[in-house]
């Protein structure tokens, strides 16, 4: 390193100067100007080597900028020293002009080094600890370096004052300044070398003042050297420095100050100082000092909102682990620790609640309003419960409900329990949550002495909310006794459907569908069954809800749809297209909402070569009321041509505005109104409802144009009495039972010979 080689040379000039006696003293003054120019080199390779941001290009282009300016400055006082020979000479304005303004340059280049504080409230905290800290290396600067020269007893040229002065206010602000640099666009390090510089001017004063006539050559040789030497280090040192991690600040920097304040006035104290030069150093450390105690004040403050902060976050992070973060109600953690201690007090009851379908609602409607449906719902759960109980969400859609001891009040607990659960399940009859969405629940009760598990008490309930399911949704179930056996039973039944739908196990047959007018088969309704090896027929109350349990339903129903399809082609083109005009397979909402459903069926109408327009697909209310997703399924199918019939009609709340944006067309009267038809003419109450309400739904369909078919005919007299009210299609056991399709085939045969029979002889 070229500015290191310089510095030696001016240490081995000075030995050889001082041992020979003396001589021209000027070729002291070369080392500093032929040292500035290594550092200048320094800075040029590293600029030219290290890729740097913008930031630091700027720092490094200002500081060789001042350091060419020095250059120039000691340059012009060494061609002043050897014309001066051998006297030393007096700085010449000049060389004060450019080396002042290097020192200016140099103390900019600093001073617009980023700390990266952007908040005012760190920004003023920063700037006070650096206000302390440069009084504090102020004072020591001006009492051990300024101050004897500036009261010695030949005092100093003003020109080299105000270059020292600078330099000390340089050091000053350079070391508070690097104190906060953490890292960024210009090394710390670097920038503590160049810091150093500054002190590099105490040490020309203190040795310029205790050298007396040999001081200003001590200066130029053993101290001034060091300046480029420090240059060229921190040059160096930004370039060995790039993608090196940040620092830490120096908090301790303020507190080191006050220490060097006090230095200062033990000196004056128990030295020879002056009374202005005493008076200089207690007022400046009297300022230290008060600033250091506003700064622990407001230190004290901002700890003080720290530590509230912090109690807050901890206040907050316990409450988020213990309740939900979607409903705010209790979570599984925290309302098992209540269920432990109820339990441990005494008898305990558990309502567990769990919305029916509501995966079908996410699918459907989209995740975010299947959370605004789950807060509205823990809302109107938690009203519902009132002080009877505290709600959590166990997960999902599923919730509890730990039942409090009724304490002075004339109820049991168990009774307790049951008006709650009566109150859970009025809830539901009104719709919930801004977009007024209509929710069915199964829910479970179960209640346990103390010293029972948590678990198993859970476990009680949650048996129960499934046998609730099994029952047919949207009712409460209390466990009892074995209630887990016939659970675990539907859950191997469960287990059970793939591997009958993989074997082949599962059989469509079809009930007629006959003209009242005729007699004669105008359609078939397909109904799955189920021919299990070892149970034998398994009833479709037992295996349909366990199939739309575990969504074994879609390619059940996939399987129906294009057995059904095949079959219809097949007696279409055996007995010709007067044979039968439409085959309905059921359809689930859980199909509804299988995004492959719509291919399904033009699959099946493909493969089998049904016309779309003899496929009646089969609907109850509840799978057409599941939202927007599944109306506009309906209305692409009946784009295709396909029909659609709503099952059950008359029984539910909405059947009447269903017709108004259901595209169906044809329309069940439900067996319900069915049942006792034929007894009408004893003018019971009963009797006439019936009545009314068949004759409502023939009135309605004709006037929009939809067929109807007469459910649950189970005799003569029921067919004739709807016959009369005017309807012309009807199904029942008394009309046809569910058969093989052999069956059927064997009856078209049997209506196509007597058709043919009953033509008149050709002529």
């Amino acid at each position: 390193m070229i500015a290191a080689l310089i510095a030696v040379l001016g240490v081995l000039w000075y030995a050889h100067w001082t041992m020979a006696g003396g001589g021209s003293a000027a070729v002291a003054y070369l080392f500093m100007p032929a040292g500035m120019l290594g550092a200048l080199l320094a800075i040029r390779r590293m600029r030219r080597a290290t890729p740097l941001e913008p930031i630091g290009r700027r720092f490094w282009r200002t500081l060789e900028i001042a350091c060419w300016l020095l250059t120039a400055g000691y340059g012009i006082l060494a061609g002043a020293a050897f014309v001066s020979a051998p006297e030393l000479p007096v700085m010449p304005v000049p060389a004060v002009a450019f080396a002042g303004a290097g020192m200016v340059l140099a103390m900019w280049a600093v001073v617009r080094v980023p700390l990266g504080v952007t908040s005012w409230h760190e920004r003023g905290k920063q700037s006070l600890d650096r206000l302390i800290a440069l009084l504090g290396c102020g004072i020591v600067l001006w009492h051990f370096g300024l101050a004897p020269m500036v009261f010695a007893p030949e005092p100093w040229s003003t020109p080299v004052l105000a270059i020292i002065l600078l330099a000390f206010l340089f050091a000053a602000g350079a070391i508070t300044k690097v104190s906060y640099i953490t890292g960024g666009p210009v090394d710390r390090t670097a920038v503590r070398a160049i810091a150093m510089t500054g002190l590099v001017a105490a040490v020309v004063a203190v040795a310029a003042v205790a050298g007396g006539a040999n001081g200003p050559v001590i200066a130029q040789t053993l101290c001034l050297p060091m300046v480029p030497v420090l240059i060229a280090v921190a040059a160096c040192r930004q370039r060995a420095a790039a993608g090196a991690p940040p620092r830490r600040s120096n908090i301790m920097l303020p507190y080191l100050a006050m220490l060097a304040t006090d230095v200062a006035v033990a000196h004056v104290l128990f030295g020879t100082a002056s009374r202005d030069e005493t008076r200089v150093v207690v007022g400046a450390s009297v300022m230290v000092t008060a600033l250091v105690t506003v700064r622990q004040y407001l230190a004290f403050r901002a700890n003080n909102r720290l530590l509230g902060e912090q109690r807050a976050s901890e206040e907050r992070m316990r409450y988020e682990a213990t309740h939900d973060g979607l409903t705010g109600l209790a979570n599984r953690a925290l309302f098992r620790r209540r269920l432990d201690e109820e339990l441990a007090a005494g008898e305990a009851t558990v309502l567990l609640v769990d919305l029916d379908d509501f995966k079908t609602v996410n699918d459907s409607l989209g995740h975010d309003l299947g959370d605004d449906l789950l807060m509205a719902f823990a809302a109107a759960l938690s009203s519902a419960t009132g002080s009877d109980g505290e709600v959590a969400r166990l997960g999902g859609d599923e919730f509890a409900v730990l039942v409090r001891r009724g304490e002075g009040e004339g109820l049991s607990k168990p009774g307790r329990a049951e008006l709650l659960a009566e109150r859970v399940m009025a809830m539901t009859a009104a719709p919930v949550g801004e977009n007024r969405l209509l929710v069915h629940v199964s829910a479970g009760l179960a209640s346990a002495p103390a010293g029972t598990a948590a678990s198993a008490l859970l476990r009680a309930a949650d048996t129960a909310m499934h046998v609730a399911k099994e029952r047919g949704k949207n009712n409460w179930v209390r466990y009892a006794s074995g209630m887990e056996q016939a659970a675990q039973a539907h859950a191997r039944l469960g287990g059970e459907l793939r591997r009958g739908l993989d074997a082949g196990e599962f059989r469509v047959v079809y009930q007629p569908l006959v003209s009242l007018d005729t007699g004669r088969i105008i359609g078939a309704e397909a109904l799955v069954r189920w021919a299990h090896p070892e149970r034998g027929l398994v009833s479709p109350a037992d295996f349909i809800p366990a199939a739309e349990r575990t969504g074994l339903i879609v390619p059940l129903g996939r399987f129906v749809l294009r057995e059904t399809c095949r079959q219809a082609a097949a007696w279409l083109a055996e007995f010709g297209p007067d044979a039968l005009a439409k085959v309905a397979p059921n359809v689930s909402v859980r199909q509804l909402h299988d995004p492959d459903f719509v291919d399904d069926v033009k699959a099946a109408l493909a493969d089998s070569g049904l016309c779309a327009e003899r496929l009646v697909l089969e609907l109850t209310e509840s799978a057409v009321l599941r939202g927007a997703q599944a109306l506009r399924v309906l209305h692409e199918l009946h784009d295709m041509g396909v029909r659609l019939a709503l099952d059950d009609f008359g029984t539910g709340e909405s059947s009447l505005s269903l017709l108004r944006a259901f595209p169906a067309a044809i329309v069940k009267l439900d067996k319900s109104f069915v049942d006792g038809i034929e007894f009408d003419e004893l003018g019971t109450p009963a009797a006439d409802a019936r009545q009314a309400v068949a004759r409502a739904v023939i009135q309605l369909a004709g006037a929009l144009g939809l067929d109807t078919v007469a459910e649950g005919i189970e005799n003569q007299e029921q067919a004739d009495r709807l016959h009369r009210l005017g309807y012309t299609v009807g199904q029942g056991y008394h009309l046809g039972r569910p058969v093989p399709p052999e069956e059927i085939t064997a009856r078209f045969a049997a209506e196509a010979e007597q058709a043919r029979r009953s033509q008149p002889a050709a002529a």
